[in-house]
Order: C-alpha cells, then structure tokens, then sequence
C-alpha cells in the first residue's frame, strides 16, 4: 500500500514527510515538482498575488496526472514507484507506493486527510496552518495510517484521540516546550462499536440538523454562449447535532434523478437499493451523506446557464510594424431565463453569488493592463492569470472588464486559454431533486430541521476566440 507520505509547499518546499513502510528518497518530490513546474499552472505559489489568486481548487491550475510512475530515487535497485497526488488548499498530498494498488482508493484518502486537517486546523489548511501545528499532523498521520494502510479516517473518533488545537494547548506548549497536540490514553468510544463514526453520550440543549443539496454544474461554453458539453453531480452535506443516537430517515420527492451514487458509511445501503431512502444514524458535526450524478430525461438534456460570459480578445501590430499589442472585451451578465429548478421558499429575482471570472493570459503576455467598471481585478504578471471578482449578479447588472496587452516579441499567441468562471445560486438545482420527508425517531424529541438545495459552478470554463 503507502510507502511514504509528502507534503510540499506552493513553493516545493517539503513541510511534512512520513514513512510507514520503508523510506523514500526525496527525490521523487523534485521529479513530482519539475513535472508540476513545467508551466505555472499548477499552483501559481510563485507570488503573493498568484497565491491570492490560486486560492480557489480551480481544474485550471492542476495540470498534473494523479498518478504518476517515478524513478524510486535509489539508483534504480527497486525500479519506479507509484506516485499519487492532489492538491489542496495550495498544498500538494504526495503518497509513494511501491506496488500497483486502486488509485480510487489512495486519492480518497489523501482527500480524507486534507478535510480532516481543514476540521483540526480551519479552513484554509495551508502552508501557515500546517507550520503552526507540526505536532498535531504527525499525531493524526499516526493515526490515521497503519503499516501504509488506511485505519481511522472518521473526524469524531479522531478528536476522541486527538484533542484539536486550542490557545491554551498552544500557550502551554510554549511554556513547557512540550507538544501541542492533547492525546488521549483511551480508545474512543465508537471503536469497539457497530457505529464508528459518532461518539457515545452527546447531548445538545438545542437538536437541530441542517441538509444541504449541493449540485455542481461542470460545462464547455464556446465564444457563442452555447454550451458544448456539461455535466452535474451533487452531494449532499449535512450537519447534525442531535443528542442521543437519533436514526433518521431522508425521503425524496424524485429520487429517480439520482444516479452512481456513494455513501457515507452511517447509510443503510440495502434500504437505499429497496426502497431508495436514506436511513442512516448520522455522525456528529459536519460530514457528507452522499455523492451522485444527475440522471435527466431525454427531453431535458439541454442546459441553459443562468450566466452569460461573452470574452473577446484581439490583436494588431503596433506603431512600429513589429511589435504586437492585445485588447480584451469582457462581458458578462446574469440570465433569468435559465435550466435552474427554484426552490418554492425563493422571493424576489435571479441573484448569483460568489462570482468570479480567472482570466489565464498567453504565456507570451508581458504584462496587461485591466479595468473593470464593477468589482476588482488583479493580475498576477509571473502566472500571466488575471481574477475579477464580482460577488453578487443581477439581472440588471451589466458589468465589463476592459484592458491592453503588451507581448512579448513580435509573435501572435496560437491560441488563447479559455477562462474559468465560478458562480454560486441558492436555492436551486439542475435536477429539481428535493426532499419530501426528515424523521427521526429512536429519541423522543423533536429537532429543528433546515433543507435548501445550491448550484454552483464546478469545471466551467468559456473558450475564447
């Protein structure tokens, strides 16, 4: 299985390095970080305002294969290796493995870690976080991998053995020169359980739990606004804190838009296949219930965005007759008109939230030159990428990004990157699922319950002419 354990920098700096079985030289980190250093796609950790710009998990800035096949770095004895990466937060989670093993299930728990150092340190676990809390990641890499194997990846019974970092704990290490990281000598409760993944003995004065149906649209929209490809998946987020061992029971109003899904493991999966209901005992916190794709009708196959983003770039030789200078129009604005299913709670008309335009420049532009009438705009001149940031879109709005650019040389670029859009609108869905029905029973209480369905934009990019 796992061999070893990296994590690296923006910059390729290796913060952390943990090996389960056998040690692996460094060496595949700087195989991995010329691979990832070919363009600055990657991460864009090159500048502090690449950084601010990057920030977002954008697919733009991750050009890497997930897996790659490196030289074992020691002369060439035992071959090559199995590397396995993601990128998070900045962050690259490298796993070393010696042997072929299912890529699915090394990607997961690399995505595992990283959400469980985003529930220990807060978001966004960067470098900063990871530095300020050294003790407290080896203790949870410790773990949460056993001889290379994945072992306990559940938050709650993580926190019954390791305490997250509080001021006190970090007060005190400074005083005593100790660790941080509180961790406890007993085997947390749900171990030795059918139930892992929540703890014995909670209790709130207030019982309450809050679902949220989150659909992600993925598309490829060419210079024309129409939308060449696109795809949606879902998952639905919960957070629960409920006293007692509550079993609840999620009833949909359409579950026949739901397709290839995955659960968390409090789901009863029998239940699901007979009677396509969640029946779960939900663990306590944050977690996610499940993931799935949208599975629409023939007759609803087509999608129309609720924004329209019309991006125009051009070219001409300068003054001189040599030199080559650039122009971009950007347009963008919010449609009413649109494939969106709303809510029957939404008042009032079309608002987008969390708008945000990524602008990847050819990589033969000097510099540019943007101005936007609505929002701000920042250009980072190392990774040649430009971020306009809108936050809310209404219909009404008309907002517009003008600029120059100077090249270098006297060539024309072949092509230009297409540009990446993110957006956010609440209380709506592409597939219209929603949900009927929240029981619970088991507890003789009755919990405050809050639904409401989010699409966002995933993998949305718009192709420039």
């Amino acid at each position: 299985m796992i061999q070893s354990f990296f994590l690296l920098s923006p910059t390729g700096e290796v913060l952390i390095e943990r090996h389960f079985r056998g040690v692996t030289s460094r060496s595949v980190c700087e195989y991995f970080w010329d691979e990832a250093s070919v363009s600055l796609n990657h991460h864009g950790g090159l500048s502090t305002a690449s950084a601010s710009i990057m920030s977002d998990p954008l697919p733009l800035y991750d050009t890497v294969p997930p897996v790659m096949e490196v030289p074992s770095g020691d002369g060439g004895a035992t071959g090559t290796l199995y590397l396995f990466s993601v990128l998070r937060d900045g962050l690259s989670y490298l796993a070393a493995c010696p042997d072929e093993v299912s890529p699915l299930l090394v990607l997961e728990f690399l995505h595992r870690i990283a959400d469980t150092f985003v529930d220990y340190f807060g978001s966004p676990a960067d470098e900063s976080a990871v530095k300020d809390n050294f003790s407290t990641v080896y203790q949870l890499l410790e773990e949460m991998c056993d001889y290379g194997w994945p072992l306990t990846t559940e938050p709650n019974s993580l926190k019954d053995m390791i305490r997250p970092p509080t001021v006190m704990g970090k007060l005190t290490q400074a005083v005593t020169g100790g660790s941080s990281a509180m961790v406890s000598e007993a085997l947390p409760t749900g171990t030795v359980s059918n139930m892992p993944w929540r703890k014995a003995g909670v209790k709130y004065s207030n019982n309450e739990i809050y679902i949220d149906i989150v659909e992600e649209v993925d598309a490829v929209v060419d210079t024309n606004g129409s939308v060449v490809s696109w795809d949606v998946s879902g998952s639905i987020q919960a957070q629960s804190h409920l006293s007692g061992v509550p079993d609840l029971l999620l009833t949909f109003k359409n579950p026949e838009v739901i397709d290839d899904c995955s659960f968390h493991p409090c789901v009863r999966y029998a239940r699901y296949e007979n009677d396509r209901v969640l029946s779960f005992v939900p663990p306590d916190g944050d977690f996610e219930l499940m993931r799935y794709r949208v599975s629409l009708p023939e007759h609803a196959r087509g999608f129309n965005p609720p924004v329209y983003c019309q991006p125009q770039l051009s070219y001409i030789t300068g003054k001189d007759g040599k030199s080559v200078d650039g122009r971009i129009v950007l347009n963008l604005f919010a449609r009413s008109v649109s494939t969106l299913v709303f809510s029957s709670s939404r008042k009032g008309p079309l608002v987008l939230e969390d708008v945000a335009v990524i602008i990847p420049f050819p990589k033969i532009v000097r510099t540019a030159n943007l101005t936007a009438n609505s929002g701000t705009v920042l250009f980072d001149e190392a990774s040649k990428v430009a971020k306009w940031t809108l936050g809310k879109l209404d219909e009404q709005s008309r907002p517009q990004l003008t600029g120059t650019m100077l090249l270098d040389g006297t060539r024309r670029p072949e092509q230009n990157p297409p540009i990446v859009l993110t957006w956010k609108v609440p209380l709506a869905s592409v597939s219209g699922l929603s949900v009927s029905g929240l029981s619970l029973t088991g507890d003789n209480y009755r919990p405050y319950k809050g639904v409401r369905n989010i699409t966002r934009s995933g993998r949305y990019q718009v192709r420039c002419g």
